[in-house]
């Protein structure tokens, strides 16, 4: 018994022995293994700042192109631009459509309120240029037989010329659109965020409808406009989702009834004399809508998106609500210089074209084709338009009535150069300036009281929307 207890005794002594040193292998292994670890991270970062380093410019492309794009700034010292490095070309990362955000219950939701809608309308705005989702847009009006109205920044997704186009919406939209978001049950916004030019009043905007949001960033949902449903993610792909599973469906009354707005209330101006419209539409005439138009900002902007039929996206250069005089000139010098086998057309104003015109510098360096338009009313002409209808025509800092000669200027700086003062010398001059060789420009003089119509005052109701022949109606 005694030898028993000894044994045992000995055996739990041995067991505690071999348990201490168990735990001391432990601890050094857990302390090699931390070291080990320690080393793999310091390695890994070092590798991490390496790729950092050498992919730097990689990795600007990929922030500025990922998501929701936009600019990027690169502060490049001036020491670093002093030194000389080993040149290792490289390609901008991969960007890949934001997917992740997209969920199926969202999805099941707006497949729901579609299939449930009778009067369905499609808002289309510049998030569909960015994703590149015009087809995916086209495919889906056809679908399900809805019209389709734009924004500004989403022109050219969805073609000028197709029957289910029922042009811009909002403060210089068409009467049909303005009317025809009033009036759907169901309005589809497809990359659009609300501006206050496209809403008017917010209270009342699209207040006969539920309304579908789909954008790639969320911040914009609910933002300025409530919505019923909503699906964050690509425009483009959650079209495709969308398209797998919505069956065709026709809407004969609504559609009906949207054509009968169109041809009782189409886009109208004075032609008697020299128009912006008759000059844009004229320019649509021959280029047959297949040409890149860049603006400014002004009435000659609203003009060339009401009249110009765009076909494709990305034809459309314009700064939108930035309001920035002075943008469309670089912007067709650029374009240009990308899509040398297009035609190329810059729309100004006069106060426009005084902010940039000596880049026509520039385009005659390049040495390229391209056409300036200036609608040379010698006034602020949208400014002036605002003073007219809504200031008791107390005019200010609106007038440009002085001696300066566009053309002259023109000519000094390299550029052809015409004046047009009547309709009839339009054409000819068009046609002079599509068969040149290098920039042109026609300096296009127009009454200074002609104003943009259809209109929708600031704040107003979306089915306030006036036209001319309404203001003569109420005089």
């Amino acid at each position: 018994m005694i030898l028993a207890e000894w044994y045992s005794t000995l055996f739990q002594f041995i067991g505690l022995i071999l348990s201490f040193f168990t735990f001391i292998g432990s601890v050094i292994a857990i302390y090699y293994t931390y070291q080990n670890l320690k080393e793999m991270k310091k390695q890994l970062n070092e590798q991490k700042n390496q790729y950092f380093e050498q992919n730097r410019g990689n990795l600007v492309f990929y922030i500025a192109k990922s998501g929701r794009p936009g600019p990027v700034l690169v502060d490049v010292p001036k020491d670093i631009t002093g030194m000389k490095y080993e040149y290792e070309p490289c390609h901008p990362a991969m960007v890949n459509r934001e997917i992740k955000s997209i969920r199926k219950e969202d999805i099941d939701q707006a497949l729901e309120m579609i299939r449930e809608a009778e009067k369905p309308f499609i808002f289309v705005g510049g998030g569909c240029v960015i994703s590149g989702a015009d087809q995916e847009v086209r495919e889906l009006a056809r679908r399900i037989q809805a019209p389709v109205c734009d924004t500004l920044m989403g022109k050219g997704t969805f073609p000028g010329e197709d029957p289910l186009y029922t042009g811009m919406v909002g403060m210089h939209g068409t009467k049909t659109s303005d009317l025809g978001v009033t009036e759907c049950d169901l309005l589809i916004v497809l990359g659009a965020r609300f501006s206050d030019r496209v809403t008017g009043n917010t209270k009342t905007f699209a207040h006969n409808a539920k309304i579908l949001q789909i954008d790639v960033d969320a911040a914009e949902i609910n933002k300025n406009i409530k919505v019923d449903a909503s699906v964050i993610g690509d425009v483009k792909e959650v079209l495709k989702c969308l398209l797998e599973e919505i069956p065709k469906k026709e809407h004969p009354e609504w559609i009906a009834h949207i054509q009968e707005l169109k041809s009782k209330y189409p886009l109208n101006y004075d032609h008697t004399q020299l128009t912006g419209p008759y000059i844009i539409e004229k320019l649509y005439e021959l280029t047959n809508g297949d040409a890149i138009i860049s603006t400014d900002v002004g009435q000659h902007q609203m003009w060339a998106a009401q009249y110009y039929k765009y076909k494709e996206p990305r034809t459309l250069l314009t700064s939108g609500g930035l309001g920035t005089m002075g943008y469309g000139l670089g912007a067709a010098i650029g374009a240009k210089m990308g899509r040398p086998e297009k035609t190329v057309v810059n729309i100004a104003g006069d106060g426009c074209f005084r902010m940039n015109m000596n880049e026509l510098a520039t385009a005659a360096r390049c040495g390229r084709q391209l056409i300036q338009i200036v609608m040379n009313n010698h006034v602020l002409g949208m400014v002036r338009q605002w003073q007219t209808l809504f200031y008791g025509k107390r005019y200010s800092s609106t007038v440009l009535d002085d001696a300066v000669d566009f053309v002259k200027l023109s000519e000094a700086l390299g550029a052809k150069a015409i004046r047009v003062t009547k309709m009839e010398d339009v054409e000819p001059a068009l046609k002079m300036a599509l068969a040149a060789e290098g920039p042109v420009v026609l300096d296009c003089w127009i009454d200074q009281d002609l104003s943009v119509f259809p209109m929708v005052p600031a704040g107003a109701n979306l089915d306030d929307v006036f036209d001319e022949e309404d203001m003569k109606k109420h005089e």
